[in-house]
């Protein structure tokens, strides 16, 4: 199974996929997770350190594959889970799609990809260009990571026209959303009643989730020490279940930009259209 999530930078997408790569292995599967981002910090809270990239270390080789040996980019992290860094061109120069290109093709001449049930691309920040959107080529599901927040699901949207494109010529299918750290999700309903599509998972506002990434330690690790955060990781393993279970998944109608800046643009307008909460009514009656 190929899995490659998106969403908002700074959404936390490293963190869910880290996450939910040791809940996977947990669950008996031997998992690889593809770092596709320029920073190279994918795997920061797997390893605890930023490992050597794959383009740095095919630059040592002078671009020689045959001289690329699994252990030279491959490392070992939390709970057995395997990690990757692709890496990517200088700010402003390049690529990103290319590099996570030859990061495949590398990977394929070492015969890494059928050494795994589960690999997981962690991709960078928004679709803008089909850069961006290769690892979509390679996946069977994608997982968008988004908040309640106006911006994190127009992002979303922009994901799910991805998607919907890449459908057309693989057998890629949106397995759904998950919100992370937000404590409503009535603007994530507002969306998906306009792009119907599944919601793996809500996680809420937990500071220990953004204390995992200063720590370089995944939620798993931090309940090693720390029982009382067991619950945290029941929901990555809720998804890593759900994912298990091969979804069917869905290919996504994504709403236009105008139909969608309208429709949640018009949600914090005009709050007296959303229902009222009924802690509200508790407190008018009172």
């Amino acid at each position: 199974m190929k899995l490659a999530v998106y969403g908002k930078g700074g959404i936390g997408k490293s963190t869910t996929s880290c996450n939910i790569s040791v809940a996977l292995a947990m669950r008996g599967k031997k998992v690889l997770q593809i770092g596709c981002d320029p920073k190279h910090d994918s795997t920061f809270t797997l390893t605890g350190y930023l490992i050597p990239t794959i383009i740095d270390t095919l630059a040592e080789k002078d671009y020689h594959y045959e001289d690329v040996w699994p252990e030279d980019v491959i490392y070992k992290g939390y709970g057995g889970v395997d990690c990757v860094e692709a890496g990517g061109p200088p700010a402003g120069a390049g690529c990103g799609g290319y590099v996570v290109g030859e990061t495949v093709k590398l990977l394929k001449e070492l015969n890494a990809f059928d050494e795994y049930d589960v690999i997981l691309f962690d991709v960078l920040g928004d679709v803008v260009c089909g850069g961006f959107a290769a690892p979509l080529n390679y996946a069977d599901y994608c997982m968008i990571v988004t908040d309640n927040g106006f911006d994190a699901l127009f992002a979303a949207n922009r994901i799910a026209a991805s998607v919907r494109e890449k459908s057309r010529t693989h057998p890629l299918r949106l397995a759904g959303l998950i919100g992370n750290r937000t404590s409503k999700r009535d603007l994530i309903d507002k969306y998906i009643e306009a792009v119907p599509m599944p919601v793996l998972e809500i996680l809420p506002l937990i500071e220990d989730i953004r204390v995992s990434r200063v720590k370089g330690k995944t939620l798993f690790e931090m309940a090693d020490h720390d029982p009382d955060l067991a619950w945290v990781c029941d929901y990555y393993l809720n998804i890593a279940d759900q994912l298990l279970a091969l979804p069917e998944g869905v290919v996504p109608k994504d709403a236009a930009d105008r139909e969608l800046f309208s429709l949640l643009s018009d949600f914090y307008l005009n709050p007296a259209t959303a229902p009222k909460r009924e802690e509200e009514l508790d407190l008018m009656m009172v």
